[in-house]
């Protein structure tokens, strides 16, 4: 189906994709006949492959992505300029309310783990410092850095310490949506199994006071926790001066914790994507979607997310769904952003970004089909709230902006341990204290940006791997990162600014 030029996903697609540019005058072998290229066509775009009326469906992967607007001639370029949105469209259903089955795995793949007194499974071993309000953030971070380098030394078990800071704490309504949204985030982290301990740090006359997280966090078997307010012990100084014993003390329990054998059924992984291009749905996506299979027939659990970015794809996923609740409650989320969009005098399909444009995106629509797929073919077993544990083993739904960053920082808080992103354009995002798996698209890409890929997918393009042989090694590559083997991000130190709650309603 590929030649050294182009690749068609499906025999009843109307486009293929070029792996190199193609120029003008040029010839391609697609599908078994030969077109003549009509207009210059960047690596990673589409190319009609035959002709397409005006109004007439779009088609890769075997699905629509769009309708041509305006007649398109074999050998075209296919893009913006030619192919748009539908008007209407509707949700998918699922097929019927039969219960899909999930093969168990006969082995059991294992990791090295620190697990943590309420039984949960940590990956790092992190301390945490934890803001209840911005006005509290530079403390936090004056208390992390308290211990970078030479000061870690002594604790050869613990990973590091991390600020968790954001904009948000104060000038919002003291109860509502907006700050339990907040509150729900936070807490989430604290009780990640990532972090050891955590020091909750407040102003002291902010509306999220550091009390109400405490409170929180008692009955949840926490990692230990203690708080701060800086108002209450004299100023800046002498918060950051008493921040730093609490961790010294915080450090000196975390390094008593070792890494022991574990099943790769405590695994939660996050599932992301970001930069993507036009190789994303056919290389590291479905690669990962591969890893996702393995991970859940072992007992595992994957967290797949950004509602957005899943527009237009769902019909893939409430067809697999466990249950018609579960279907349900997803094309409810869609229509709330829907509704959310369209309030905000937005739409849906003003993703893809411009750099997924210039990376041969083209609507939503495909970016759905190609971000569907990193969820792999397993049953979808539940839908989430922002920032909810997550309970349910097996391939679940987590409600989240497409926003890497927020999407992210919703599913740690939901209770991964690990992060696996998939980028074409090239991405460098860290998540402390989860450590996050970049999957590059392409060879290119991964040779382009060595010192922040972890993992390249682009031998599938040329046909030295097959999608099955990415995603075992992939699979491999999890659990040695869950192991302790350091990612990209974070031997680039990256990770420290990554933690962007969602913030919801008025700010006063």
């Amino acid at each position: 189906m590929t030649d050294r030029m182009v690749v068609l996903l499906h025999d009843d697609d109307n486009v293929a994709v070029t792996l190199r540019a193609v120029e003008e005058g040029e010839h391609v072998d697609v599908g078994g006949h030969r077109v003549r290229v009509l207009t210059n066509v960047p690596a990673g775009h589409k190319i009609a492959t035959r002709d397409i009326a005006g109004g007439a469906q779009v088609t890769k992967y075997r699905q629509a992505i769009g309708m041509a607007l305006c007649d398109i001639a074999a050998g075209e370029h296919v893009h913006v300029h030619n192919v748009g949105m539908p008007e209407h469209r509707e949700h998918g259903r699922p097929m019927d309310d039969s219960p899909r089955p999930v093969r168990a795995d006969a082995r059991s793949d294992t990791f090295m783990g620190f697990v943590r007194p309420g039984g949960q499974v940590g990956t790092r071993n992190y301390i945490g410092v934890i803001a209840s309000v911005n006005c509290s953030a530079s403390v936090c971070h004056a208390i992390a850095d308290a211990f970078k380098g030479d000061a870690m030394a002594a604790f050869g078990n613990v990973d590091g310490v991390v600020a968790i800071t954001h904009q948000s704490g104060c000038a919002m309504p003291s109860a509502g949506d907006g700050i339990a949204l907040l509150r729900r985030t936070l807490t989430g982290y604290a009780r990640n199994p990532n972090f050891a301990g955590v020091l909750l740090v407040g102003l002291g006359c902010e509306v999220n006071q550091v009390g109400a997280l405490a409170e929180l966090l008692a009955p949840l078997d926490a990692c230990p926790t203690r708080m701060l307010v800086i108002q209450d012990e004299g100023g800046v100084r002498e918060t950051i001066s008493r921040g730093v014993a609490i961790v010294q003390e915080l450090l000196d329990v975390a390094n008593r914790a070792t890494r022991t054998v574990v099943p790769a059924a405590r695994l939660k992984l996050g599932l992301q994507c970001g930069g993507s291009d036009g190789y994303s749905g056919m290389t590291a996506n479905p690669v990962l979607g591969v890893a996702v299979d393995l991970l859940v027939r072992h007992g595992g659990t994957a967290i797949l997310s950004e509602t957005p970015e899943i527009y237009g794809a769902e019909h893939l996923l409430t067809a697999r769904a466990a249950s018609s609740d579960v279907a349900e409650r997803l094309l409810e989320k869609l229509r709330w952003w829907e509704r959310y969009a369209a309030a905000g005098g937005g739409e849906l399909n003003n993703n893809p970004s411009p750099g997924n444009k210039a990376g041969g995106i083209t609507t939503i629509l495909e970016k759905s089909l190609g971000a569907v797929s990193k969820g792999g073919s397993s049953a979808l077993k539940a839908v989430y709230d922002y920032a909810d544990a997550v309970r349910e083993c097996g391939l679940v739904f987590m409600d989240t902006p497409g926003y890497d960053p927020v999407s992210a920082t919703g599913q740690i808080a939901g209770g991964a341990n690990l992060i696996c992103f998939t980028t074409g354009r090239g991405s460098v995002f860290g998540s402390k204290p989860v450590p996050t798996i970049k999957v590059a698209t392409t060879t290119s890409l991964f040779e382009r940006m060595r010192s922040d890929m972890d993992f390249n997918s682009g031998p599938i393009v040329d046909g030295s791997l097959s999608v099955e042989e990415a995603g075992a090694q992939l699979f491999r590559l999890m659990l040695s990162v869950a192991s302790g083997q350091k990612t990209c991000s974070e031997v680039n130190g990256m990770g420290d600014r990554e933690f962007v709650p969602w913030l919801q309603g008025a700010v006063m």
